[in-house]
């Protein structure tokens, strides 16, 4: 079958995303690996040790599998279906076993020892000493060095951990998908903001149990209620039903907890194997394993931050309980706060506090506009340019655009699609920022990278566009910084190229620098007007934006130690075979860390895709680790002054030139002294948040 049948054969161009179908992948994965297994036979065989005949090769597989595999689990995240996932799961072991046959193969490793050893070491680049080292690591955490039984048992946990978090992903999305409350009581959908009437009327309506009723409307109902973070987030904040409040947050917290699509067992199973699979390879736990190749380097170091962290915050969220539990009571709430109530009643006090909703600003956050002026905060920062282009490449839905970059010379550098909006149907919750197309530069000449931006925003509804939250507006801002460190890397070896070869744990640099500008007065002003009127935000409302930023910032941080240190547990100290439940780890650390008691039927641990299916086992902290690079990153525009525009430039220009454009090819904290003339200091992230 050639590439005029099967797009996923293709070799060139972009991913034909507009005529897979699920009765491609089997054939296709069929064919790319027999050529995958012809050019490693010929490297294998070879006995030249050189680059050239070792890692040209090597980037010819990861080409193939570029347009012939990465596609697939693409366009799972973002259009699944039943066929598809059937599709993908039957041909994903013979993904991973090939994966592995690379990874295990003693030639390939003995030619890899060879080039480090060789006396043309010296003269390779930082870049390609590290893929190389990489390669060496990655070799031997593949199970390099296993024989016999041991091979083959790392070998068969490899399989089942990648199905096992497949099954979670979809399990999680099934039940999140099963969920739906209807509301047809106007009286209860009183409070409710006009964006979640839109959404909640739109989503009943879409119902294919109601194709055939009349259409629901934003005025009159009825409303649907999804798990859908769009619906969830504004629906916990703003209904005034305390008892379908509880409804829907034990439902949320009780998600891929039971029946048909409970994870639990799986969660077991993985962190049993996660052990197992650390222990085959000579490491006491998974942690040891996951930080002996992150930024960090151990779990004493890890530790260390989230102990500072903590006691700059654990009394202050006490406080703001407190604060908060006055506040509802002295307005007609009865007794102790639940875990339902501290969204609705945390809300009513910013309204309060700040005299602004989320509802007043929506209006003065369109799609466009925020676009626009992100773009331009890009040109003036790393001087380049994005325009729309629509049309020059495959979508896999409308909602998709797509956009090329180009530098200040005017030259084109690369590209990127975005698909912004919510889609609870087929569409995973969330947002990411996923490589498409590396950035290389070989015999195929030099490719550009291309990104894929995918985010879970509020979408258009009723003829109104799609008008964000303040913190849908941060999230965008979050995706499109690690698109730029994949789309401005002038790295010529794809696996240092962008995010590749980017220890884990500051890989979150770019993304969260990149959230701190939607407070700068000037950017904020360029894209926060009206729809409607045209009005630019009154300074009134950016001065309360601002002042509200370390909003209950404690709490914020509470809950994101709690997550960091709930999966550092899990996978450095717990014994899976010692009777206790990952549910009682996780009821450890929440007593440490939760000033509530959790619920007892609490099944977070269900939906904590991030560690169980996501990259992110034993790294969760990463986000915290990276957010005290970036807070000191941007502590360098705030010391030549926000307002010097100069100034600004240049480091913005200093900036790309390291963190973005470095990607992999050097040690992160290298880059980061290069950028900022030191270490990273941890008090500018208490100093941003109000916790100092």
């Amino acid at each position: 079958m050639n590439a005029d049948l099967n797009p996923l054969l293709i070799k060139e161009g972009f991913p034909a995303y507009d005529r897979v179908l699920p009765e491609h992948i089997a054939s296709a994965v069929e064919e790319f690996l027999v050529h995958c297994r012809e050019i490693l036979c010929k490297v294998e065989s070879s006995d030249e040790t050189s680059w050239a005949a070792l890692l040209d090769p090597l980037e010819e597989i990861d080409l193939l599998f570029e347009y012939g595999w990465s596609p697939v689990g693409h366009l799972l995240s973002v259009a699944n279906s039943d066929e598809l996932r059937a599709a993908h799961d039957e041909s994903m072991p013979k993904v991973i076993e090939f994966g592995l046959q690379i990874r295990q193969s003693e030639s390939i490793y003995q030619k890899l020892l060879g080039l480090r050893n060789s006396a043309d070491w010296s003269d390779f680049s930082s870049a390609q000493q590290r893929i190389v080292a990489r390669m060496i690591q990655s070799a031997e955490q593949s199970g390099i060095s296993l024989v016999g039984k041991d091979r083959e048992r790392f070998n068969e946990i490899e399989q089942e951990l990648s199905q096992l978090g497949t099954d979670y992903s979809n399990n999680l999305l099934d039940a999140t998908k099963a969920f739906s409350l209807d509301i047809t009581d106007a009286g209860n959908a009183d409070g409710f903001p006009s964006s979640l009437r839109r959404i909640a009327a739109a989503s009943w309506t879409r119902a294919d149990e109601n194709s055939d009723k009349t259409p629901a409307t934003p005025e009159a109902g009825p409303w649907r209620i999804t798990l859908d973070h769009p619906c969830f987030g504004p629906f916990m904040e703003h209904c005034r039903n305390r008892e379908l409040r509880e409804t829907l947050y034990r439902a949320y917290v009780m998600r891929a907890g039971f029946g048909q699509t409970d994870n639990s067992p799986l969660i077991s199973q993985i962190l049993k194997l996660k052990k197992e699979q650390a222990k085959l390879l000579g490491f006491e736990c998974y942690a040891d394993l996951s930080l002996s190749r992150k930024m960090a380097g151990d779990v004493a170091a890890v530790q260390q931050m989230f102990d500072r962290l903590l006691a700059s915050s654990h009394h202050i969220a006490k406080k703001e309980l407190e604060e908060l539990q006055e506040f509802a009571q002295s307005n007609g709430h009865a007794g102790l706060l639940a875990h339902w109530d501290i969204p609705f009643w945390a809300e009513r006090l910013r309204e309060q506090r700040y005299s602004f909703t989320d509802e007043q600003l929506r209006p003065y956050f369109s799609l466009d506009r925020v676009l626009a002026g992100l773009f331009e905060l890009c040109q003036s920062l790393f001087g380049i340019t994005v325009r729309a282009a629509d049309g020059t490449a495959p979508i896999w839905h409308s909602d998709v655009h797509f956009y090329q970059i180009f530098n200040d010379a005017g030259t084109q550098i690369a590209s990127f699609y975005l698909d912004p909006y919510s889609r609870p149907k087929d569409k995973r919750g969330g947002a990411w920022m996923n490589d498409c197309i590396t950035r290389s530069c070989g015999k195929h000449g030099l490719r550009l990278p291309v990104a894929h931006l995918v985010c879970n925003s509020t979408p258009p509804a009723d003829g109104v566009p799609s008008l964000m939250t303040f913190r849908e507006v941060e999230t965008l801002f979050h995706e499109f910084g690690h698109g730029l460190q994949h789309m401005l890397t002038t790295v010529d070896y794809r696996d240092a190229a962008g995010i590749n070869g980017v220890e884990w744990d500051a890989v979150e640099l770019p993304s969260q620098f990149m959230e701190n500008w939607c407070l700068h007065r000037p950017t904020l002003m360029k894209m926060a007007i009206h729809y409607q009127t045209g009005e630019v935000l009154p300074d009134e409302l950016y001065q309360k934006l601002r002042d509200a930023k370390t909003y209950r910032a404690a709490s914020v941080m509470l809950r994101q130690l709690q997550l960091g240190m709930t999966d550092m547990a899990l996978h450095h100290g717990y014994d899976p075979e010692s009777g206790d439940t990952p549910f009682d780890v996780e009821r450890r650390i929440l007593s440490i860390t939760s000033i509530l008691p959790p619920l007892p039927e609490n099944r977070f641990l269900c939906s904590f895709q991030h560690i169980f299916a996501g990259g992110y086992s034993a790294g969760y902290y990463s986000y915290k680790w990276a957010e005290v690079l970036s807070a000191d990153a941007f502590g360098a525009f705030e010391d030549v002054g926000l307002d010097e525009e100069k100034f600004v430039m240049e480091t913005g220009r200093r900036f790309r030139d390291t963190i973005l454009a470095q990607g992999g090819s050097r040690h992160p904290m290298d880059i980061f002294r290069d950028f900022r003339g030191r270490d990273p200091d941890p008090n500018a992230l208490l100093r941003h948040s109000g916790l100092q």
